[in-house]
């Protein structure tokens, strides 16, 4: 199933590079030093609940990433952020999830943004792979993919979400 945010490209291609590029995520959660020559950060936070709008980033290089939120119901719960950059620096990713793989809350709203590169591909979901669970996509009426941003669409979104994955390409690759 193709995803909201195929820009440019074959798909064959862009495909190839979102593999890679979960490949880059896996190995650095492994330690340092799998991935030679492109680096990853990954960070830990709370998504808290309460209505209030917080936002948590991370930048690597000339690239950030942040996830701005409000949601609603239960307790804290640990989620991850890992941002990372291929060797050639021409791709940024970024991942943000809930671990455990299904996040109880209540999301009002999402929105994240990547700064210093341009959006690829885009996908969000409603219950992120961890054990025997397996990856759930939100249907594409549920958000909506700019240049820069993934977000809820208001009145459409059913206000789950467990996982948000980005690959964004650099503008000077653009030649």
């Amino acid at each position: 199933m193709a995803a909201p945010g195929w820009r440019s490209g074959g798909r064959a291609w862009a495909a190839l590079v979102f593999a890679a590029l979960l490949c880059l995520a896996a190995r650095a959660a492994a330690g340092p030093g799998t991935a030679p020559g492109a680096a990853s950060s990954t960070a830990e936070f709370d998504v808290r609940p309460g209505g209030e709008v917080h936002s948590f980033s991370r930048s690597l290089g000339d690239y950030s990433c942040s996830f701005t939120y409000s949601a609603q119901g239960g307790t804290n719960e640990q989620w991850q952020m890992t941002v990372g950059v291929s060797e050639d620096s021409a791709l940024f990713s970024c991942s943000i999830w809930r671990p455990q793989g299904k996040s109880y809350l209540f999301f009002t709203q999402f929105k994240a943004e990547v700064k210093g590169a341009k959006i690829e591909h885009a996908m969000a979901y409603s219950q992120a792979a961890a054990g025997a669970l397996n990856d759930i996509p939100l249907k594409q009426e549920e958000f909506g993919v700019t240049e820069t941003t993934v977000s809820h669409r208001e009145g459409k979104f059913r206000f789950e979400l467990s996982k948000l994955m980005i690959v964004a390409k650099s503008p000077r690759d653009e030649l």
